[in-house]
């Protein structure tokens, strides 16, 4: 499991060591009192996390997976708010028609409401699409409508239509190093890629220098990984070199199974470093964040989902390209 050491003299506490810590109501409260009691605490803990060392420039990572249902969208918003939390700068664009990781945030996503349509189809700046995540400081988010779903036929008569995405980023003032973007700059930019291969995806490849692969503990979710790094390794080759997967996050682990283990040690044999130490667990409070908008990382600060991604965001902002 993650280890509730972090470095710096720094301990994480879970949502019963903020219980133990702090004041307790009457004996006679009930226990959904105390329990919302506890969920307060772990949420002031979040609060006062300490700040990491931020990027000497911006990095653009690309979360991406044609195979659904391996908690890509989940990793993407809870990583992004795992890293403001630590003090980072972070933009979340939903390329996703579902606009699953803007109901997440808690960022409205009707039609009409200016989004990754309008990015990429009507070449609107950046910064007259995106908005601050109401419930985390330090995180914006470019939403995703349904209007997305008709952006892959609009686009294929354009020239250069899969470079879209990647001029945006980079036209945006808070886009680049230390130097020239100053301390406003982004420090993260992650964007949530729809469950396919096809040209929305194809923007964000082109668009990232790094790129983050989400893989379900089941083997099931290995069998279109050998695609997937196909047309990663196509993309590099003609439109992108800097592209390189940097991070591969195991989620939904089941620590009960042998299975799960089986995939884990598979993935390392094969990726080494390039998987993250920290591995997701299968978390009821995971699932149940994006039915109040929110994410784990806000929903409930304490529990090990939540510990989990800020672990593993903690490792991430550590390694990969600088």
């Amino acid at each position: 499991m993650v280890s509730r050491e972090t470095g710096q003299g720094f301990v994480v506490r879970t949502a019963a060591d903020l219980a133990d810590a702090g004041p307790t109501f009457a004996e006679e409260t009930t226990p959904l009192a105390r329990a919302a009691e506890h969920i307060v605490l772990a949420r002031q803990g979040a609060m006062e996390r300490p700040a990491m060392a931020r990027p000497q420039r911006t990095r653009v990572m690309v979360v991406a997976n044609q195979k659904g249902g391996v908690g890509k969208t989940t990793s993407t918003v809870n990583l992004a708010a795992a890293l403001a939390q630590l003090g980072q700068r972070v933009l979340v664009i939903d390329l996703d028609p579902q606009g699953n990781a803007s109901t997440a945030l808690n960022i409205e996503h009707r039609r009409g409401v200016p989004s990754t349509y309008d990015l990429l189809v009507n070449e609107d700046k950046l910064a007259d699409v995106m908005q601050p995540c109401p419930d985390q400081a330090g995180l914006w988010v470019v939403p995703a409508t349904i209007d997305l779903a008709g952006a892959e036929i609009e686009l294929v008569s354009i020239v250069a239509r899969e470079s879209r995405l990647q001029k945006a980023i980079a036209a945006h003032e808070w886009v680049g190093t230390a130097e020239v973007a100053g301390e406003d700059r982004f420090d993260y930019v992650l964007v949530d890629c729809p469950p396919s291969l096809g040209l929305l995806t194809l923007n964000a490849l082109v668009a990232g220098e790094e790129m983050v692969i989400p893989i379900q503990a089941e083997y099931y979710a290995l069998e279109g990984l050998g695609m997937l790094l196909e047309t990663v390794e196509m993309v590099k080759k003609h439109l992108n070199q800097r592209l390189e997967v940097s991070t591969i996050l195991l989620t939904m682990y089941d620590a009960r199974t042998r299975l799960a283990s089986n995939v884990a040690e598979e993935v390392r044999e094969h990726f080494g470093d390039t998987v993250l130490k920290t591995y997701i667990p299968r978390s009821v409070r995971v699932s149940e964040a994006p039915s109040y908008s929110q994410t784990v990382m806000t929903y409930d600060p304490g529990s090990p989902g939540a510990l989990s991604y800020l672990e593993a965001a903690r490792e991430m902002a550590k390694k990969g390209v600088q």
